[in-house]
């Protein structure tokens, strides 16, 4: 039986360890390694403000700009309440409760290297948050990716003082009736703890790994349909043999041109003898466009494993080398760039996926133009890539780069931003409207297909589609396509592996 609890510790955190804890929806519980990093930082942190008065920046100080400005031992705990209201400014749309979800559990990762100076009960109540599915209401604007995710984080934790909404069993209420129903008093913060809470990459890291987990699978699928539009029009298996991508050996080029060769193991479509030497770049290039995307996604998810091991609120605390240091760990640099990179190569695979679903309603290859028996009295699938494109189109809008952006701050004390949360939140849009291009390419390339009886594929695409057909009928005639990208895109999301 698979172990229903994740034990939060300094232990690397994976890409894979984060999907078990999902997809098994373990609870979690802290090591007893990491309750003693946590106790043992907080009390070195409450000796040193009991044994002095210098200034350290954001326990006895206030904050940004405001840093030289000193603050009485009798008035840190009002610093932090005070903090934490005034940085939940969030607005927008709310974030999805699976994202809040994994931004729980990277606060609770991060605070637990006990280099931050939080109370073990606050660390306890965040995970009582997760184990009780309490996801607090987060915006999705705010942050500019330095100085932490300030406001998204400040929304994450307000209901720890009995403030601001969470979602409990789908229904929206206020932090401070949660707190009455679950018997729970509010968290006392000490000093440095709003600081601790609210500083932080765990906005712009949630974004992030919820993207790498989807798109590993999103790039699957785009292989998959691809492969049902290559036979769909009547394509050549040679642009994907082992010996052209053992010349040029990226990675991902070579993994999908592998990938498709085993799609279309057994095609009679595929080895039939063909009338043309060579196809388009969209169908002929698929491993190097799609394996391009692939090697990316790895990139990306080397930073964000990076990242997601890390302590990145400030000052942090080191009890071994009596240190306090102020640095700049909050900074979403790395992870912004990584973003605007994600965000291209996602993008790439739909501006491709497009171009397919262009080529196969164009009348080609002894095709129907717009795949219908009877075109001019029907328009077939012509207005649906009119919707792709659009799509693709608006994507590249999106893929315009929020890492070399910056905005002052802060009076001039933060000068320069990541604007990190902003390439999350674009690249995420890119990601959901990728399922929409794929669904209508998907669409297409089965309309196609039947164009090929009595010619059969090979037994694994034929199984896709013949589970697609389940869903979404042929096209005799015109009828309401909304409904049947609807379908589509829900198929791409949950139906092919």
């Amino acid at each position: 039986m698979a172990d229903t609890i994740h034990y939060i510790s300094p232990e690397h955190l994976s890409l894979a360890t984060i999907a078990a804890i999902l997809q098994e929806n373990k609870k979690l519980a802290l090591s007893e390694t990491a309750i003693k990093k946590i106790v043992d930082c907080r009390q070195y942190l409450d000796r040193k403000i009991a044994e002095s008065d210098t200034p350290i920046y954001g326990i006895n100080t206030g904050f940004g700009s405001l840093y030289k400005k000193n603050i009485s031992k009798a008035d840190l705990e009002q610093l932090q309440v005070n903090l934490m209201l005034s940085h939940a400014c969030g607005t927008g749309q709310e974030l999805p409760q699976e994202i809040v979800r994994l931004m729980l559990l990277l606060k609770i990762q991060s605070l637990a290297y006990g280099h931050s100076g939080v109370q073990l009960a606050t660390v306890e109540r965040l995970v009582a948050f997760y184990n009780e599915g309490i996801y607090p209401v987060v915006y999705e604007f705010g942050s500019l990716g330095a100085s932490g995710d300030l406001a998204p984080l400040a929304h994450l934790c307000l209901p720890l003082i009995g403030k601001g909404d969470v979602y409990k069993e789908g229904k929206k209420i206020e932090a401070a009736s949660l707190n009455k129903e679950m018997g729970w008093d509010i968290i006392h913060l000490k000093a440095k703890e709003g600081l601790a809470l609210l500083n932080g990459t765990q906005f712009m890291s949630s974004i992030g790994i919820y993207l790498l987990l989807q798109a590993q699978e999103l790039v699957k699928k785009a292989d998959t349909i691809a492969a049902l539009s290559l036979e769909g029009f009547d394509g050549r298996i040679e642009p994907f043999d082992a010996l052209i991508h053992q010349i040029r050996p990226h990675k991902g080029q070579m993994e999908v041109a592998a990938h498709m060769r085993k799609l279309l193991t057994g095609s009679q479509i595929i080895s039939q003898a063909k009338k043309h030497v060579q196809d388009p770049y969209s169908f002929r290039c698929i491993p190097q466009v799609h394996g391009a995307s692939r090697d990316t996604i790895n990139y990306v998810e080397q930073v964000f494993t990076t990242e997601i091991n890390g302590v990145t609120d400030n000052p942090n605390i080191f009890e071994q080398e009596d240190k306090i240091l102020s640095g700049g760990n909050f900074h979403g640099q790395p992870l912004a760039l990584a973003l605007d990179f994600l965000a291209l190569a996602l993008a790439e695979i739909g501006n491709i996926s497009e171009r397919r679903t262009y080529q196969l309603i164009s009348g080609l290859r002894e095709l129907p133009d717009f795949l219908v028996a009877n075109p001019g009295l029907n328009s077939g699938l012509m207005i649906p890539q009119y919707t792709a494109a659009s799509i693709v189109s608006m994507n590249k809008q999106y893929c315009s780069p929020s890492s070399i952006d910056s905005i002052v701050s802060s009076n001039g004390q933060e000068d320069h931003v990541s604007m990190g949360a902003n390439a999350a939140t674009k690249c995420l849009k890119i990601l959901n409207n990728l399922y929409a291009i794929l669904g209508i390419e998907l669409i297409t390339a089965a309309q196609a297909l039947e164009f090929r009886r009595p010619l059969r594929s090979s037994d694994t695409l034929e199984g896709v589609y013949q589970k697609f057909r389940t869903q979404v009928n042929f096209i005799e005639n015109d009828r309401f396509l909304h409904e049947d990208i609807e379908k589509a895109k829900a198929f791409v999301k949950q139906a092919i592996h």
